[in-house]
């Protein structure tokens, strides 16, 4: 079953509350992980893996460095899953 953006983007906002207890409601597509979520890598690393989960895809560690904003998470994993 294939996720549309929406429900891509609201699982990604409950990953990211679960790992660092940011709400939900401040993950938006233009926001920055590192930039406006301060998210550091080994979070990153976490919510990575609970999205491959969650979401039925493989997300390369060469991969994950382009990852910048929540939009290019969305994006990855809505083409590849």
């Amino acid at each position: 079953m294939a996720f549309t953006t929406d429900e891509v983007l609201a699982g990604l906002a409950e990953l990211i509350t679960d790992e660092t207890g940011i709400d939900a409601s401040e993950v938006a597509l233009e926001k920055s992980f590192t930039d406006d979520l301060d998210i550091d890598s080994i979070s990153m690393m976490t919510i990575v893996v609970n999205a491959e989960e969650k979401f039925g895809v493989t997300i390369p560690d060469d991969e994950v460095k382009n990852l910048k904003t929540v939009q290019d998470a969305v994006d990855f994993i809505t083409n590849n899953q």
